[in-house]
């Protein structure tokens, strides 16, 4: 069995008559690649900073590592990691200088730290930048170099929150192998992200979080279970009339059916072959369909399920 490395119990926060946190609890075990998820002011960025101690809160407990987490629990702070949404960098420094300096916040021993800046450099690939100031790198470079601030002095555990947000496609795809080559190397990591595409590429236990509270937790396929939909089905057809649209709805497992701009959809909830049987309806009625498609749901659909699909602030 897994250690515990978050722990937190019945966790409430107030600001004054707002409730941040509803009595929310969670466990996140070594070696995970942990999803939390939620939308605007669900409690998402509350959470992080009451678990790093630096928020209070008004009930509950937090331990990490198995030890109460305080604000000067010191030897706890040094086992983590932190890669905030926003650049947090001094133009100043360049970027070796960067490196070295928030890595020297918790590795004093100067030819150590030397080898773990060196080490970070090689793992983000900025060797041929070291020399740059900030000023003089692009998005994917600067969130490199950002992940290389946080994580140089050898965490075992790491906070990425939106590390990828508002980079090129190649810069994303470095940024999700490296956090699969840390956690190959034995960190545990608490991923956010508003990419659903990413959580379910890389993340082994997914929370879905709102208004305070954890209202799903699961890996990816556990959590699509919990969604009516189970596969939707869309053929192209010019003309359809009531008495088809009454007979698709007729089939089995099928939950709903929609007809708009040449385009039906069937809405399924459990079956097996259920392509098979709706084309086989089509032929045995000598309708003329054009092309047709399966989607199975997405943890995007189970999200907006799940939290609703109206706008937040």
């Amino acid at each position: 069995m897994s250690e515990s490395i978050i722990k937190i119990e019945k966790l409430v926060k107030r600001y004054k008559e707002l409730i941040a946190l509803d009595h929310l609890s969670l466990d996140v075990t070594e070696g995970e690649i942990f999803g939390l998820l939620g939308p605007n002011g669900s409690g998402k960025t509350t959470t992080i900073n009451c678990i790093l101690s630096l928020l209070t809160f008004d009930k509950g407990s937090i331990k990490v590592f198995g030890k109460e987490m305080k604000p000067d629990s010191y030897d706890i702070k040094q086992k983590i990691g932190v890669v905030t949404q926003n650049v947090a960098v001094y133009n100043e420094l360049t970027v070796y200088e960067n490196i070295d300096y928030f890595c020297g916040l918790y590795v004093k021993d100067k030819s150590l730290r030397k080898k773990y800046v060196d080490e970070a450099i090689e793992f983000v690939d900025l060797r041929q930048f070291t020399k740059f100031y900030p000023k003089k790198l692009s998005g994917g470079l600067l969130r490199r170099l950002n992940i290389a601030c946080g994580i140089a002095h050898k965490p075992t555990l790491i906070f990425m929150d939106e590390p990828t947000v508002a980079v090129d496609p190649q810069s994303r795809n470095k940024i999700l192998e490296n956090i699969l080559e840390l956690n190959r190397n034995g960190a545990t990591i608490i991923y956010t992200s508003h990419y659903m595409e990413e959580v379910e590429q890389i993340c082994t236990q997914i929370s879905i979080m709102d208004k305070g509270k954890m209202i799903a937790t699961g890996t990816k396929n556990e959590l699509l279970k919990m969604i009516k939909n189970s596969e939707t089905i869309t053929i192209e057809i010019l003309n359809i009339n009531e008495e088809t649209l009454s007979n698709l709805k007729n089939l089995p497992h099928v939950y709903d059916v929609k007809y708009n701009n040449n385009q039906l959809k069937l809405y399924y909830s459990g079956g097996k072959h259920n392509l098979v049987r709706v084309l086989d309806y089509f032929k045995k009625e000598n309708i003329d369909i054009g092309r047709v498609y399966s989607e199975l749901p997405t943890l995007n659909d189970v999200f907006l399920e799940i939290t609703g699909k109206e706008l937040r602030d």
